[in-house]
């Protein structure tokens, strides 16, 4: 009895060190995923600056739920799913600068549980390479802190493809698949289902029925409000994609890849994308994505997981294709679930290419690619600072117009229309209004209306002209563009004329 306890004892200690060492790998892969999570929140907080102010499109979620200023029209594309998540904030603080630093705070969380749910799928290693990688994008440092749904999507694809792909052996991992799918229908309805494509297909395929039931519970969940919201206030949901594909230039076979080129440069919104091409050096990371990618997927074949980086890759492709070949402009920011996606199979083949197949460094080319990868990353803060700085001017000019505005005696409740209004109207206080264009909400017989019951204000480039109801009111410049003033508005403040 005595030998068979001593044999226990014996077992238990030659079975107890690959454990620990399991658990301490596993601690050792959080960790590394940690720091990269943990640097990228803090490079948005340096290089992207709190108080940079709101954009357009941020204006029109922000509003939905702050104090600022009334709602602005809510588009037919757009969803709810950033201004719930800027809710917590916005719906009692107006600070600009506490709400990029809460988004700043949640998207390195977000970028961590989402790497995270790729354990043992890759090496520790590779997960935080690609994840630097991603994060070290100047579109992804520039959009993380901003309350915009489309960095959102990216990390909702990267958990539910990471999730997915674990589910076979971690049955539990299907409730990240649910969570993953549903934050992407909560931010961008359409391009959840764009992401979640192939995953749906695999299940299909493979019969994976819990599976395929997670991902449609999550699509359904979140974009359960998008749907009804189409039935309520836009006549159905055929009704509500009509529309966003009218308000987009209309959605179909078009040629949109020199237009994301054009946008590298840090083109917020390419729409018209005329202009040159960037210089080659902005653009050389945008080649050499895709080689790198295909290598990933012939070092997947040979380590043997060559369904884990197919299916990613696929992924990552179904999520850029309507950017690239169905819509006629592009923003950056819109395939950022790509290149999330696209992120770890690149660092599996840079590590293919930097290492042995015994894991040792290669020299020679472990240098040329830090040579590279630091290139790669000068070019990218150059054009993250650039944006930054002209982004900030725009901001800057639109508080100014707003301040001008409101000592001119256009004060809540007042409505703007015309060039800018929208978020030129969120930093006046005002309503915005828009008789032409996407965003048509009114008329101008109702706008000329509103202006004899409250402060009016037309808003045109400067040296435009304005409306034909609005030509004999009052013109004043201000930050690069003119104000009419409908006649009934009193100036306020130093140098007022009655």
């Amino acid at each position: 009895m005595a030998h068979g306890e001593s044999a226990l004892l014996l077992g238990g200690d030659r079975r107890t060190p690959p454990v620990a060492s399991e658990v301490s790998l596993r601690a050792r892969g959080n960790r590394l995923i940690a720091a990269v999570a943990a640097a990228f929140t803090l490079a948005q907080l340096a290089l992207v600056r709190p108080g940079m102010g709101l954009g357009w499109d941020e204006t029109v979620y922000v509003s939905q739920v702050g104090a600022q200023a009334p709602a602005a029209f809510f588009s037919a594309p757009r969803a709810r799913g950033v201004s719930l998540l800027v809710a917590p904030i916005a719906s009692w603080s107006t600070s600009t600068e506490l709400l990029r630093v809460y988004l700043a705070v949640l998207s390195g969380l977000g970028l961590y549980l989402a790497l995270r749910a790729w354990r043992g799928l890759f090496p520790a290693r590779v997960l935080a390479v690609g994840g630097a990688l991603f994060a070290s994008l100047w579109i992804t440092l520039f959009y993380g802190p901003q309350a915009m749904p489309n960095y959102w999507v990216a990390v909702g694809g990267l958990g539910a493809v990471g999730c997915f792909l674990r589910a076979r052996e971690h049955p539990r991992a299907l409730w990240g698949v649910a969570a993953g799918a549903c934050l992407m229908a909560w931010m961008r309805p359409t391009d959840a289902v764009w992401v979640t494509l192939p995953l749906l297909v695999t299940a299909a395929v493979g019969r994976r029925p819990r599976a395929a039931l997670a991902l449609v519970a999550g699509l359904v969940a979140g974009g359960a409000q998008w749907v009804i919201e189409a039935y309520v206030s836009y006549g159905g949901l055929a009704e509500r994609l009509h529309e966003g594909s009218r308000i987009q230039g209309g959605l179909g076979p078009q040629f949109a890849v020199d237009d994301q080129l054009r946008s590298l440069g840090g083109r917020a919104l390419c729409r018209p994308c005329t202009g040159p091409l960037p210089d080659p050096a902005v653009m050389a990371w945008w080649a050499v994505l895709p080689l790198l990618a295909v290598l990933g997927l012939v070092v997947a074949v040979r380590a043997r997981r060559t369904r884990v980086t197919l299916v990613t890759l696929a992924c990552a492709t179904t999520a850029a294709v309507p950017y690239l070949f169905l819509i006629g402009y592009a923003a950056p920011r819109f395939l950022l679930p790509a290149y999330a996606l696209v992120a770890i199979p690149v660092a599996d083949a840079l590590f293919h290419l930097a290492t042995t197949p015994a894991g040792r460094w290669r020299p020679v080319a472990a240098v040329f690619l830090a040579i590279g990868l630091a290139g790669h990353l000068a070019v990218q803060y150059a054009v993250l600072e650039r944006t930054v700085d002209r982004t900030t001017g725009h901001h800057r000019d639109w508080a100014d117009t707003a301040a001008e505005l409101n000592r001119l005696g256009v004060r809540p409740p007042c409505l703007l229309t015309g060039h800018l209004s929208v978020p030129v109207a969120f930093y006046a206080g005002c309503t915005s209004a828009a008789a032409l264009g996407p965003n048509t909400n009114s008329t101008e017989s109702r706008i000329v209306g509103a202006s004899r019951r409250k402060p009016v204000a037309v808003l045109t480039r400067h040296g435009g002209a304005p409306p034909a109801y609005a030509r004999d009111w009052r013109t004043l410049p201000a930050a690069g563009m003119d104000i009419h003033v409908a006649p009934n508005v009193r100036a306020h403040g130093p140098g007022a004329k009655p």
